[in-house]
């Protein structure tokens, strides 16, 4: 089943150095952008980190530091990667615990404001799991009858992404082919940051989500330990969790 657009959507994936999304780099993206008109598009290109790639991230990916010395940084990609995807829905496949993230974070070391926040983030992997319970390589070859060759190449797992949700659209009917629903049925929690380390509750309050404050409303804690916001700051959180909090923290004034 074909995708019913009202915006452009992107598919896309990532390879790092690492798993860590406070600290590791993006080495490899590849991004799918499909149009309204179902017309698609694709970028793929290697980056250069400026920092190591981890020995265990290389094993998956292939990628090493030789590989990337001369490709460009983030930095200088990140603009124009910005405008690219400017109104655009986002898809993934666990995009919301992973790629986002990490994403988030190279945009706001390049210094480009990208709001993640004003679009609907659709992640195939909630869908799958939802429905089936399996991984990327299972869910191709479960919706797609088809085996993923290149696994971990980004532009292989983007495309197998976005073959996968047309798929889970035709198996499904409870599914609704539109992005805004798609979009609340893949997300698991209301997350307040990418990180997940705040996230509303019932009462769209926001709370921690770790740690000995877990469930307890951010203002709350920041009110009766105010010590607690310096420790999070300098903590090895994500630049994007320390701006939600200094945000709400600003608000209580």
């Amino acid at each position: 089943m074909e995708l019913n657009l009202k915006n452009p959507i992107v598919f896309f994936d990532i390879e790092s150095t690492g798993l860590n999304v406070a600290t590791d780099r993006i080495v490899e993206i590849s991004i799918v952008k499909i149009n309204p008109d179902g017309s698609e598009e694709i970028k793929t290109r290697r980056i250069n980190p400026t920092i190591p790639i981890s020995p265990e991230a290389q094993k998956v990916h292939g990628i090493s530091d030789e590989d990337v010395k001369n490709e460009p940084t983030f930095a200088q990609i990140a603009k124009s990667l910005a405008k690219w995807m400017e109104g655009c829905d986002i898809a993934g496949y666990n995009s919301m615990k992973f790629d986002i993230p990490l994403l988030s974070e190279e945009f706001l070391r390049a210094d480009v404001d990208f709001d993640f926040r004003k679009r609907k983030l659709v992640d195939v992997q909630n869908i799958f799991h939802k429905m089936e319970q399996r991984t990327l390589t299972a869910a191709y070859k479960f919706y797609c009858q088809k085996d993923l060759e290149n696994a971990h190449s980004a532009e292989a797992d983007t495309l197998a992404t976005y073959e996968i949700l047309k798929a889970q659209l035709d198996k499904y009917p409870d599914l609704q082919n539109d992005v805004k629903f798609l979009a609340e049925f893949s997300t698991k929690s209301k997350f307040v940051d990418y990180a997940g380390r705040i996230v509303y509750n019932e009462k769209d309050i926001p709370v921690f989500n770790f740690g000995k404050h877990k469930g307890r409303a951010v203002t709350d804690v920041l009110k009766a330990e105010p010590s607690y916001y310096s420790w999070m700051m300098n903590g090895d959180f994500t630049r994007d969790t320390k701006k939600v909090l200094t945000e709400i923290k600003l608000s209580m004034k």
